[in-house]
């Protein structure tokens, strides 16, 4: 499947996003992995050709400051918590993504999804980060896509990092376009981007579909309020595009 549309998380009955939907973006992931037997019974429960990604674990990603951590569901120390976010590695991040690592085998996942906090900027130190956590963590059958959200990220900058670490860009095409060649990672936040309540006007879908690059492999992921009926709506017009 060339394009593959579908949410961010879970906004409806399994059944009726597995039914409708190409892919689902776990999010449970980044907040705290769940269990190997709930993530089985979503591999079995789902088509067999139905794709799933997951969000990388926020330990891995954000700093303990962000009120993301509210949902982590254990108490970390504060040895531990000076250890977590900004693609530190260390014990606890080489942990936090073996987890997510083996969810992902078990859902046979195309991607597992890395997203930096805004204040993540592009400094020589993060850089560095970025290329030490990547080349040592292992790596599956699935890619690892990198969404950068604060500012600074420029192409000069962006895109050789994603080719020395192997990376996918992930990328809101509202707001950028993709650096990446055969494989691309589409992640939708709303109009203004990170305005969650905002529903996509036929219009927005329309110039979506044109932005699509016209060779390899698109994975659409809609993560707003509305997500699951603009994510059904843009795979309508995909398939029955008006004249």
């Amino acid at each position: 499947m060339r394009v593959r549309v579908g949410t961010c998380g879970f906004p409806e009955a399994r059944k009726i996003l597995f039914r409708d939907l190409d892919i689902i973006e776990v999010q449970q992931t980044f907040y705290h992995p769940p269990g190997e037997q709930t993530v089985r019974r979503w591999r079995e429960e789902a088509p067999a050709d139905y794709a799933f990604s997951l969000k990388a674990w926020q330990l891995i990603t954000h700093p303990p400051s962000s009120p993301t951590y509210r949902r982590l569901r254990r108490q970390l120390s504060d040895t531990e918590k000076q250890l977590c976010g900004y693609f530190q590695l260390n014990d606890l991040t080489r942990q936090a993504w073996s987890q997510v690592s083996q969810l992902a085998d078990i859902l046979n996942a195309v991607a597992i999804v890395c997203q930096a906090p805004p204040s993540f900027r592009p400094t020589i130190e993060n850089l560095e980060c970025l290329k030490r956590f990547f080349a040592e963590v292992r790596r599956g059958e699935w890619k690892i896509v990198f969404e950068p959200r604060g500012p600074g990220w420029h192409d000069d900058i962006l895109e050789p990092l994603l080719l020395e670490c192997g990376l996918v860009h992930g990328v809101d095409p509202f707001l950028n376009h993709s650096l990446s060649r055969d494989w691309h990672y589409y992640r939708l936040h709303g109009l203004p981007a990170y305005h969650y309540r905002y529903r996509y006007s036929d219009e927005d879908l329309s110039n979506l579909a044109g932005m699509l690059p016209r060779q390899g492999s698109v994975q659409v992921l809609f993560n707003n309020l509305s997500m699951a009926q603009d994510a059904k709506r843009f795979k309508a017009l995909l398939t029955n595009p008006i004249e």
